[in-house]
């Protein structure tokens, strides 16, 4: 394998481009899209912004490349962008629309690319002929992804006047601010020429200063810091730097690499094309396959959509996983034997079984932050750098910023980190999007106080922050939770935690300080998760249709417990599920559905009228029961994300456990209040 790249011929891109075509701007006025495509070329005005239509902020790769859709994972992807971009309540975008465009640059708002890690969102946009997209601001894994492809990125508006005027533009406008690395990444027209060139010495590595060697005083480092440092690969080859800063560029060694079925096919078709048929992945011991994400969608596919193909491509996804595991000795987490299913979702086992303090684990999905409850770095990339992890075992970093989340005090017993992380998304630095690809460090009494599981929950939705990742130093929590759930000696345990926390000296570009007392249930109301408001505020009584309790966010252990009390609540005060709501509670993970076997909590769950699935990420992607079916329906759920058509067409608000819980039993948004007998469970 190696030796087949040593001998690849790599060469630079052009370091002048003409980009010949037509400019698609993503409004928020559907007509003036639809006009677009029907061949009228948008007056922009870019000396006076304030003349031009607004353009649509916050498109989420679920509105760039609808989850359905993803089932592609070839050049077909080039009919597909855009389809699901609401405007108001429109989609003006069509099948193959942009591609019959002629467009070769999109233009939108604040934000682009949030949401999911699906590269097929940026290869979407390529395969339809976009070879540059502009934004105000570009989420981290959209863009790092665009950058992997060859897809060219900017912030800079003046360059629609040069596209529009045939000028030719030195990559340099594209490479500009970027480091190094990035820099020779878009030189080389993406990842994988790059790290071919990489291992033909033809590309500048830069060296990682020791930031406190030169120093009068050595510099702190954050958590996050530390273990960066620890795997930073250094100018020698080897793994581990003195320490590193923010800025600082290089290869990190990843302990584990993971991805499922929505994108491990795709990554195994470009490891078979561009590296070779036959060739083997580095350390396939280190690398762990599930199927978790499709495993119920063929009880939501709408016979529209089976008429299409999309179920048995599906299933060609499926398939392509599992024998690409057993070609290269992959340990897959797959369906159960037994009866229909999943072992579990990839962050719940990567939790419960894998990761450990002061690793470094990337994984194809943007909620691999998850695992950061236990004190490791983890993020999300996407399908190139997937696959260039199978042949190099690193990936590609560039230090992040680190923002100190500190939340005092002792929280409600009806509140949950759920709360605290919708209260967090609701704030201006998050929505304005300051936090974008930066460490969210959680910290300080309230999170202290929260098990590792709810400190997931933190972790995990650090990807709605637009955050690099989420982290919480590992602890006493952490050991127990090692020792009680992994059977790990507690010695052993407490070792792998030392020195993992903040130097006192450590800087923060930002920190954020909240009372949890003055947190309240809250929810976030349809179209994104920065939409937060508290509970109390709603004006009128919202009646829910749809109540879903699941996800990697919510299917967790003590998830289950709050289900499980506010259900146990209402049977002992002679009610049920509400006639007008369907509840439904999906486990994260086999172990949390063995958990809730011991606890009897199943017996709760369905005496109460809840129903009860087997693990899978289910509705949170469109693909399982708990999705809506109209526009009209309202849904509370318990998962992660609310964007526009991510689990169906209708109206999802988000909420803790207990909020969706409490209002399945009553059959609109309520506050749960717990009795004094389990408000002092909780509380204990």
């Amino acid at each position: 394998m190696i030796n087949s790249l040593l001998e690849r011929k790599i060469e630079k891109r052009p370091d002048k481009v003409r980009l010949q075509g037509r400019i698609l701007f993503l409004t928020e006025d559907p007509e003036l899209i639809r006009r677009q495509l029907a061949g009228e070329d948008l007056p922009w005005d870019t000396k006076n912004p304030a003349n031009n239509p607004k353009l649509r902020d916050d498109i989420s790769t679920d509105e760039i490349t609808p989850a359905h859709y993803c089932f592609y994972f070839d050049e077909t992807l080039g009919e597909i962008p855009y389809l699901g971009l609401k405007c108001g309540s429109v989609t003006p975008i069509g099948r193959s629309d942009v591609k019959r465009g002629g467009f070769v640059c999109a233009v939108s708002g604040k934000r682009r690319g949030k949401g999911s890690s699906r590269e097929q969102s940026p290869y979407a946009e390529m395969c339809a002929g976009i070879q540059v997209v502009i934004a105000e601001n570009i989420e981290r894994i959209y863009k790092q992804n665009c950058q992997n492809l060859g897809l060219l990125t900017s912030t800079n508006f003046s360059l629609i006047d040069r596209i529009r005027g045939g000028e030719e533009i030195a990559l340099s406008e594209f490479t500009a601010g970027e480091d190094e690395i990035t820099r020779q990444v878009i030189e080389y027209g993406g990842l994988f020429p790059f790290n071919v060139a990489r291992m033909q010495g033809k590309v500048f590595l830069p060296p990682i200063e020791d930031a406190g060697k030169s120093a009068r005083t050595k510099r702190g480092m954050t958590l996050a810091e530390k273990i960066f440092a620890r795997h930073m690969i250094n100018e020698k080859g080897k793994v581990g730097v003195p320490s590193v800063k923010p800025g600082d560029t290089g290869f990190a060694r990843a302990d584990l690499r993971f991805s499922h079925e929505y994108v491990t096919p795709m990554a195994a078709i470009f490891f078979e094309r561009y590296v070779g048929k036959d060739a083997k992945v580095n350390d396939p011991s280190s690398i762990i396959f599930f199927r978790d994400h499709l495993t119920f969608l063929d009880e939501v596919i709408s016979e529209e959509k089976k008429k299409l193909g999309l179920l048995d491509l599906a299933t060609q996804l499926k398939l392509k996983q599992q024998d690409f595991a057993a070609k290269q000795g992959i340990k897959l987490h797959g369906e159960l034997k037994d009866r229909k299913g999943s072992e579990g979702i990839c962050h719940s086992i990567v939790l419960e079984s894998y990761a450990l303090p002061g690793q470094l684990n990337i994984g194809s999905d943007s909620h691999t932050p998850h695992v950061g409850a236990i004190g490791c770095v983890a993020f999300g990339i996407g399908t190139t750098d997937v696959f260039n992890s199978w042949i190099t075992k690193d990936v590609r970093v560039k230090v992040p910023e680190s923002v100190r989340i500190i939340i005092r005090g002792k929280k409600h017993p009806n509140v949950t980190a759920k709360d605290f992380i919708l209260k967090i998304l609701s704030l201006d630095y998050v929505r304005s999007g300051k936090a974008l690809a930066k460490v969210m460090e959680y910290g300080s009494e309230a999170i202290e106080a929260l098990s590792v599981d709810e400190r997931a929950t933190m972790t995990n939705m650090a990807a709605e922050i637009g955050g690099f990742t989420g982290i919480v130093a590992p602890d006493k929590k952490a050991v127990d939770f090692l020792v009680e759930r992994r059977g790990m000696d507690q010695k052993k345990a407490e070792g792998m935690i030392e020195g993992l926390s903040s130097d006192p000296g450590a800087h923060y570009t930002h920190v954020i300080e909240l009372d949890a007392a003055e947190i309240t249930p809250m929810v976030a109301t349809p179209g994104d998760p920065g939409n937060g408001k508290y509970v109390r505020d709603l004006n009128t009584p919202v009646p829910v249709e749809i109540a879903y309790g699941g996800t990697c966010t919510a299917g967790k252990n003590e998830d289950m417990d709050m289900y499980a009390a506010v259900l146990a609540d209402a049977l002992k005060r002679g009610k049920r599920v509400a006639e007008s709501v369907k509840f439904y509670i999906q486990f994260g993970s086999q172990e949390t559905r063995e958990y809730c076997l011991r606890k009897g909590y199943i017996d709760i769950f369905q005496k109460a009228g809840a129903h009860v699935i087997e693990p899978s990420c289910g509705a949170c992607i469109n693909a399982g029961p708990g999705v809506s079916t109209r526009p009209d329906q309202i849904v509370i759920s318990a998962q992660n994300r609310n964007f526009p058509g991510r689990s169906g067409p209708g109206q999802m608000y988000l909420a803790s456990p207990f909020t969706v819980a409490a209002s399945a039993v009553a059959g609109y948004i309520v506050e749960y209040e717990p009795s004094e007998k389990t408000e002092m469970a909780l509380s204990s």
